[in-house]
């Protein structure tokens, strides 16, 4: 059987010997490789693209561009870049803001290793991960707000449950299985909802949701 190439991941983080941790769990992990280590956001925008990783982990308390507004630049030109909060923050203003701003999933420092190795394995599959605390307050979040009544964008109530799926964390075939329907079921009414959203990626239809508050 051929060689699966391994999931290629860049660090944006501060703090030395965190970044350094990470960077030795990755290249030590059989399956990952680490294209990119950088202390701070101009550093990455300026030379992610040397060698494009999958999935860029990003801190938020960056020293001068923040972690938040650097995902927005490097969605702008990396629009395929998957990119993974990693943070101390578990306020609802920077959760919100990070999905708004184009993150696939928002993790904790605290989470532990193999969760994390797991979690960039699980955004590169159409997942969205969380950490508990932060899926829990997403979740709240949408509860709290009520949504204005043109908000809805058309979309079915199986389309925003779906919908509501991903934003907590599920990927296409956790969620197939917690509706009881096949993995290309959920990929049918992905694009009817990106169709009806006008997006073209499971983040951006996340950050919609948040966004325009079509979530109940």
């Amino acid at each position: 059987m051929p060689d699966i190439p391994a999931l290629r991941i860049a660090i944006v983080e501060d703090q030395l010997r965190i970044r350094e941790g990470l960077r030795m769990l990755i290249d030590g992990t059989d399956g990952f490789r680490c294209t990119g280590s950088f202390g701070s956001m101009e550093e990455a925008i300026e030379n992610i693209g040397r060698d494009l990783p999958d999935v860029a982990l990003v801190d938020i308390g960056l020293p001068e561009m923040s972690g938040i507004d650097g995902i927005r630049v490097l969605k702008r030109s990396y629009p395929d870049l998957l990119l993974l909060m990693l943070t101390v923050y578990d306020d609802d203003k920077r959760i919100f803001d990070a999905m708004c701003a184009g993150a696939s999933g928002y993790l904790l420092k605290k989470t532990p290793p193999a969760r994390l190795l797991e979690s960039l394995k699980e955004v590169t599959a159409g997942g969205a991960p969380m950490s508990p605390e932060v899926a829990r307050r997403v979740v709240a979040l949408f509860r709290e707000i009520r949504p204005p009544e043109d908000a809805g964008y058309s979309l079915t109530p199986h389309e925003i449950r779906i919908l509501k799926l991903l934003v907590e964390g599920h990927n296409y075939k956790t969620a197939a299985a917690e509706l009881d329907v096949s993995v290309n079921t959920i990929r049918f009414h992905m694009r009817s909802i990106y169709d009806k959203l006008q997006v073209h990626s499971k983040s951006e239809a996340v950050a919609k949701g948040l966004r325009h508050r079509i979530i109940r």
